[in-house]
């Protein structure tokens, strides 16, 4: 262990020490997150990012990986969690530092350690394994369940150009401004008429020389809040706006009709509802295909699983296989289109099992079949009926059936596997369908992430960022969860 940078985190003695005790309440979040996560853990996977020896001491880095805790719990800018912790007894004892501690870091300290001192660490699975093994301790996680869903979080760009978010975001700006003084006006730099970024940056720089050093400005919250996230827009992101948009960002569907631009987390929780694995993709990608990663990564960060419940999405061939090997329940329906076929009631053509051969609504039958796919792969195999043509030329139901010109009609039936077959069985017991109303505890999870923890938004563009902002907001709200079950105890 490093030990220059662990002797950073001793506590700075101070004769106002003893105002924590008497000011910040026991049952207080940050004072409970203090005395339930040994923070320690944050050494073990930085200390390759750190030199002993070249330039000058480095912050200390849990008190910076607490910076963004806080800035995740209290969803604030790098500058505000800053500014908050002058004042806010609560955010410095939660930092280790002194009461009366002045000299603070400067908000771009923050910016660095997120992209010099994260950028290489896979903090979604550390952060997440650690509060798994803090409930698991502490006996309030004991289920061998799953529930696994995915929930979207909006691009921070939404497929706007760097240009237009900076633009937006300075008139916004200016418009707060306006509405405590206008005169001010005159002093503002011209607007750009182009659409250069280097010129766009330039104005909104030029427009924030003239906003900070105006302290009857500065003193309205709603200013201050818009003038650093300009501040943080410039600095912080300046190298992902110089491409335009969130080139990992991909559009993805949350329904038939509506879509997003953005990123998907796909998410294991516990019955307990503390998030167990994760993993965070690009918005157009399955649900299904990432089960059995899910899985393994709740197995390694210390669960044992039993059993899977899911939607529909979850119950592509390769997972009931996977599950049927590990031994584990999969709780999820098959898809209509297997179980039932894709076509309505008064669609459905008939099988003559005498025959062997299907009969249309019309009442004519196949005349051959032949079987496509191959056998024991991960889609099913699907028999293939063709019907004689020239009757459906002239056939009286052939709108909607038949389509003019067409050299053959056809109709394809999937071969159900054992698997399959299995599973419909299964999915039609009552322990199935009891066990599967569990579901929606997920759905309320990921309402949680979106409504307390901002999590519909991006705050950086980028795939790197939307994981680091995942992982620190799934540590954040496993916390709370784990805090809430020991008070239940």
């Amino acid at each position: 262990m490093n030990y220059m940078i662990k002797v950073q985190q001793q506590f700075v003695m101070s004769k106002y020490q003893g105002l924590y005790e008497l000011i910040i309440p026991k049952d207080h979040f940050l004072r409970q997150l203090n005395d339930l996560v040994d923070f320690s853990f944050i050494y073990d996977e930085l200390l390759n990012n750190y030199s002993v020896d070249m330039g000058r001491g480095a912050k200390d880095p849990i008190m910076l990986f607490k910076y963004l805790i806080l800035k995740t719990t209290y969803e604030l800018s790098d500058e505000d969690v800053v500014e908050r912790t002058l004042y806010d007894m609560s955010f410095k004892y939660f930092l280790n530092l002194a009461p009366e501690e002045a000299d603070l870091i400067h908000p771009s300290t923050l910016t660095k350690f997120r992209k010099l001192r994260l950028k290489d660490t896979n903090m979604l699975d550390l952060l997440i394994k650690k509060t798994v093994e803090i409930a698991i301790a502490k006996g309030v996680l004991a289920s061998r369940t799953l529930i696994v869903d995915s929930t979207h979080t909006k691009a921070r760009y939404n497929q706007k150009s760097a240009q237009e978010v900076l633009l937006e975001r300075a008139k916004s700006l200016r418009k707060e401004i306006y509405a405590v003084n206008s005169e001010i006006k005159e002093k503002f730099p011209q607007k750009v008429t182009g659409d250069k970024i280097k010129d766009i940056i330039r104005y909104c720089q030029d427009l924030i020389n003239v906003v900070e050093p105006t302290p009857e400005l500065v003193i309205y919250e709603k200013i201050k809040e818009r003038l650093n996230y300009l501040n943080e827009a410039i600095e912080d992101d300046l190298e992902q706006l110089a491409l335009s948009k969130d080139e990992d960002a991909r559009v993805g569907h949350k329904t038939a009709d509506s879509s997003f631009f953005g990123y998907k987390t796909h998410i294991a929780m516990s019955e307990e509802r503390i998030i167990t694995g994760a993993t965070i993709t690009t918005g157009e990608k399955s649900d299904g295909k990432e089960l059995q990663e899910l899985i393994e990564k709740s197995q390694n960060a210390g669960m044992t699983v039993d059993e899977i419940i899911g939607d529909t999405a979850y119950s592509e061939k390769g997972n009931l296989e996977y599950a049927k090997e590990n031994q584990i329940k999969l709780i999820s329906k098959l898809n209509p289109i297997i179980s039932c076929g894709s076509r309505t009631k008064e669609e459905e053509f008939q099988f003559n099992k005498d025959a062997g051969m299907f009969i249309c609504p019309a009442g004519h039958i196949a005349i051959r079949k032949a079987r496509q796919g191959k056998k024991n792969h991960n889609k099913n195999q699907v028999t293939t009926y063709y019907f004689d043509v020239n009757k459906c030329k002239c056939c009286s139901r052939g709108e909607g059936c038949y389509k003019e010109g067409c050299k053959s009609k056809t109709y394809s039936v999937s071969i159900k596997s054992d698997i399959h077959k299995d599973q419909m069985a299964f999915q039609e017991t009552e322990y199935f369908k009891e066990r599967a109303r569990q579901r929606y505890m997920i759905e309320a999870k990921n309402s949680e992430l979106k409504h307390q923890h901002g999590y519909d938004m991006a705050l950086s563009s980028g795939l790197i960022n939307m994981q680091m902002q995942g992982a620190l907001t799934i540590f954040t709200v496993n916390i709370k969860r784990i805090i809430k079950l020991l008070t239940e105890q």
